[in-house]
């Protein structure tokens, strides 16, 4: 076979591979989103939960990066601590080193099985559910066939003269090999498919294990590497998990290469060419979790002095002790950095808002009129913060700017205005049914009060997902919470149902309660809807969007 079809296959089986992955991560996330968001929630309380917690939630979303830029959400929102974020990432990158191990098993039997169940599932059946489960089945039917065309398309190579030289090049320059094996996981962005392309390889004769094993924790350290990539933008909060894991990874890559090299460890006993290449890569990643644990303090303590917190100026303190304002005048005739302020500038408008949202049940049920105002104190920042950024873009359109950047800059205005009014809603119409409540010493039924709590938790949910598209753009992410408008809206109206049935059925607590209950669920509905607005600039870039409903959802 020629030289340039070899390559052509090999790169069609390696784009496949990289497809099958997302697939079953987006169909992951889509199809069970607030489990997995339940899962990482209750991990928060300490290092080790948090380590088994990203450690299942990597194995269900076959990507240690996901598990990432969830942390980093949660860590920019001040819901989570440091020290348990790095025990998250330390579990998941176990976690995705575990799906390359059952992945590199031979389950050629499981191609056809997954292709027809997940075809069906998917094409045929209805319900979002059912549909974005098919996508994982089919996602996982894909990766275990570009593997298999990865193999039949690196066979020839064996024969090729070029690759004894460059593979025995790479077996004795293991600092090369280290650095290859790094720089093309970050490339293309996945170390489950680079480790398992690498054992795919190593399988075929093409590597041998002396340049196998620098390769393979070279991309242990480009898996680290595409957080903190990703991550760049962020606020200081979510950028230092991403930046400790990356040197939890490096220093541990690095012993493990000068050990192995040093004192000759015989790898080749962990099995097979392929197989010990795998083996290495659970065997590392589950070292480095247990030790790296005890050190997760030491670690948070070296990231805050790496990437401190910015020094506010006196007096620039908010309700909630944080700095005042995110907006950085001096970079006004910079519109890139400018934009970028503004962005900042209006996470922390999220926060503030959040901050409001989240004892909104509380308050709801039993909370004091002095609990309740103090809660409706924080709109007024979230107001003088709406205006600032407002008149912040106003400024920076008044200079010469490109198409692009005045687009922005409307979009993020777009952002504030629906942001303000989410935080009137809360302020306006959930906090002052909570103040009726309460002066009327009413009591909501109890099949009411568990709809209006699972509402109000799918709620708190797409905040969170508005707040992670906000700070990274990220497209699988945006339609996810663009998809959450409809399931809320069906959440609202099967809550209403119920009311109008418990009132039918002379239930005294719902008929004290009826209008309070259904303006709470039509309030935290159209909260929702405001969030979902976040998403829409980024899904009219990419042409999911139509003027008045998503065009596709995957």
């Amino acid at each position: 076979m020629h030289f340039s079809l070899i390559l052509l296959h090999l790169a069609g089986a390696t784009l496949l591979l990289l497809y099958a992955v997302h697939m079953v991560r987006t169909g992951m996330e889509r199809a069970h989103a607030s489990t997995l968001r339940r899962l990482l929630g209750n991990a928060k309380g300490s290092e080790v939960k948090a380590l088994f917690g990203g450690t299942v939630v990597a194995v269900a979303l076959q990507s240690s990066t996901a598990v990432a830029m969830l942390a980093c959400g949660f860590a920019a929102s001040g819901m989570l601590a440091l020290p348990v974020g790095l025990a998250l990432l330390l579990g998941a990158d176990f976690g995705s080193a575990l799906v390359v191990r059952v992945l590199s098993f031979d389950l050629g039997w499981l191609i056809p099985v997954c292709l027809l169940v997940g075809g069906i599932m998917h094409l045929k059946i209805p319900g979002q559910t059912v549909r974005e489960t098919g996508r994982m089945i089919l996602g996982a039917g894909f990766m275990l066939l570009s593997l298999r065309l990865i193999g039949e398309a690196t066979g020839p190579l064996r024969d090729a003269a070029l690759l004894p030289a460059l593979s025995g090049y790479l077996a004795s320059d293991y600092v090369t090999a280290f650095l290859l094996g790094l720089a093309f996981t970050w490339l293309i962005h996945s170390s489950v498919a680079a480790v398992l392309m690498i054992a795919a390889f190593a399988a075929q004769g093409l590597v041998p294990l002396e340049a196998g094993v620098p390769l393979v924790l070279g991309a242990n350290v480009g898996s680290g590497l595409i957080a903190f990539w990703l991550s760049r933008g962020m606020p200081v909060q979510a950028r230092r998990i991403p930046v400790g894991n990356l040197l939890f990874r490096l220093a541990g890559a690095i012993i493990a290469l000068a050990l192995i090299e040093a004192l000759a460890l015989p790898v080749e006993k962990l099995g097979g060419a392929g197989a010990a290449l795998v083996n290495l890569h659970v065997a590392f990643n589950a070292c480095l979790a247990v030790v790296s644990l005890p050190f997760a303090g030491a670690m948070a303590r070296l990231t805050l002095r790496l990437i401190p917190d910015p020094v506010a100026k006196d007096g620039e303190k908010g309700l909630l002790g944080r700095r005042t304002s995110a907006l950085d005048r001096t970079v006004i005739g910079n519109p890139k950095l400018a934009l970028t302020s503004a962005t900042r500038e209006l996470l922390r408008m999220g926060e503030l808002i959040e901050s409001m949202f989240a004892p909104v049940m509380h308050l709801l049920v039993d909370g004091s009129k002095e609990e309740i105002a103090r809660v409706q104190k924080i709109d007024e920042d979230v107001n003088s913060t709406h205006t600032e950024i407002k008149l912040y873009i106003a400024e920076l359109n008044r200079g010469g700017l490109s198409a692009q950047d005045i687009r922005r800059g409307i979009e993020l205005t777009d952002v504030a205005i629906n942001l303000e009014h989410a935080g009137d809603i809360v302020a306006k119409n959930l906090l002052a049914l909570a103040a009726e409540r309460a002066q009327k010493r009413l009591a909501f039924s109890t099949a009411g009060l568990e709809e209006m709590k699972e509402l109000h938790a799918r709620v708190a949910e797409n905040l969170q997902l508005a707040l992670n598209v906000l700070v990274s753009n990220d497209l699988s992410t945006a339609r996810q919470l663009a998809a959450e408008k409809e399931r809320v809206r069906d959440m609202e109206r099967h809550s209403h149902e119920q009311h109008l049935m418990r009132l039918q059925s002379g239930i005294a607590e719902s008929i004290e309660t009826s209008d309070i209950h259904l303006e709470a669920v039509r309030a935290l509905k159209e909260f929702n809807s405001l969030l979902v607005t976040v998403a829409y600039p980024l899904l009219m870039e990419n042409g999911d969007l139509l003027t008045s409903r998503l065009a596709r959802i995957g």
